[in-house]
This record gives C-alpha cells, structure tokens and sequence, in this order.
C-alpha cells in the first residue's frame, strides 16, 4: 500500500515498513489429522487492543506461541495486544475456549508493565491446575519471564524472570510429569536450549540448562517446538541456521534421562 493509502486508514494501525497493515490473528484447524482444515476462526477483539486492521476494525486477538488443552478440556491461549500507540510496545492476555476453539472468551491478564514489553507466549497447566505462562519479553535483556495463575486463569501473580535468556519458549509435559521447557538462544553462541523443570515448574532458576545446538550462524533462529517419540525419547524441531545463509528447519532427538 502506497503512503497516501495509508494516509487515509483508520488510526492507530500497525503499518510495516513494506507498506502492508496488519489484519490481527486467526485461527485454522484440522479435526481428520491434518487432512483437511476448516476456517479460518477469528478470535476476538480484545478491549486492551488499541490498533484498527485496514478496514476500520478493531483487530482480533493474536499471537505466536503454544496453547493448551487442559485436564478439563479448556483450551488456553495467550495473545498479545498493542496496549498503546507504541508499535513495539506489547502486554499478554488469556484467551480461554471450551469448545475446541472455535469460540473464544477473554478471561484475564497475565503480564504487563510500564516498559517491559510482553509478546510470544505458550501456556501450560501443571498437574496440581496452576496455569503457567512462558513467555518472550523485550526491553528486559532477553530475559525469559514466567506467571503463574492458581486459580485457573482468571487471575495471574505478578511475572517474574525465570533467571536465563532465551525466547521464545514451549514447554512439553514428560511421561512423569516433568517438563521439557525449550527455547531459541540468540546470543553467542547461537543455538537451541532447553530446562527440564518439575512438574509444577517450580525451580526454573536452578534447573540445570541443556545446550541442543550452539552451532547458529546468528539470531535468526529458534522457535523451538517439542514432542514426545516414546521410549524416553523428545524430538525438537527449530527455526536454524548455520551460516547466516539458508534459513531451515531442523531437528533434534534426545534421550530424556
């Protein structure tokens, strides 16, 4: 779009630098495995949102990250929202569906702050029903932040670091319980990192960091995301590259001890 085009869209609106405006988040799913899809779901609009798609609407709520289908099969997903006109500037909320996604209810707020800047998150429930945030941050020294809710999402404790860098972040239950926390690592050395946490993710500041990869030929990679294989066995799939060229995926298999 040419800049007198954008000259006459509702304001405020997210505008890229190539001229494209932001249409918000939506959602496709697959109830065959995959091989055929319905959608897309929009997600609401959510009150905190301040930016207009190109049309004049308030955009829907969005976010990169993973949800989660809790015990109840309630599904948590955290979006973010442009808080201010501050295009960078970015807070965390939860979404909740009962069902499967195709209705969506904002029910809370997990993480804001004056200058801290909250974005990708991926939500989780531990088995005792605390829901747990992971999420990226930026302007806080790529520290990796954590809140918790113990009253199943309607309302979050204050966020804190959890005392590493790394972003963004996904967290994998194991077969007992424990979880597999995995996240990019953009600073040298570049790479792939994860935390092995217990299952109500309680000591992320002492749980001893794993190195998967460290071989990144810059920043521009991660977006790790982990399944389990059997057999004490994770497969973690990434964003990568070697050599600051050819940008792929690729993957690792771990033996969980």
């Amino acid at each position: 779009m040419d800049e007198e085009g954008l000259e006459n869209i509702k304001k405020p609106n997210f505008a890229n630098r190539n001229g494209s405006v932001f249409l918000g988040g939506y959602l496709v799913k697959s109830l065959d495995g995959g091989e055929t899809w319905k959608g897309p779901i929009y997600p609401p609009h959510i009150e905190p949102e301040v930016n207009f798609s190109p049309l004049g609407n308030p955009i829907p709520a969005y976010n990169r990250g993973a949800m989660y289908e809790g015990k109840s099969g309630r599904i948590f997903w955290i979006v973010a929202a442009s808080d201010t006109e501050d295009k960078r500037k970015t807070s965390n909320y939860l979404l909740v569906s009962d069902d499967k996604g195709n209705t969506w209810e904002h029910l809370s707020t997990v993480a804001l702050d004056d200058k801290v800047v909250f974005n990708e998150a991926s939500a989780y429930e531990t088995p005792k029903g605390d829901v747990i945030a992971f999420i990226r941050t930026a302007g806080f020294d790529d520290q990796a932040v954590i809140a918790r809710s113990k009253d199943g999402g309607k309302t979050f404790d204050k966020w804190e670091s959890m005392g590493f860098q790394g972003h963004p972040l996904q967290a994998l239950r194991l077969p007992d319980d424990r979880v597999f926390l995995v996240y990019g690592y953009r600073h040298k050395p570049y790479g792939i990192r994860a935390r092995i946490l217990n299952p109500e993710c309680t000591d992320f500041a002492t749980a001893e960091e794993i190195i998967i990869r460290e071989d990144g030929g810059n920043s521009d990679l991660g977006y790790p995301w982990a399944v389990n294989m059997g057999d004490d066995q994770v497969l973690v799939t990434y964003y990568f590259n070697t050599d600051n060229t050819n940008r792929h995926i690729a993957g690792t298999i771990l033996k969980i001890n």
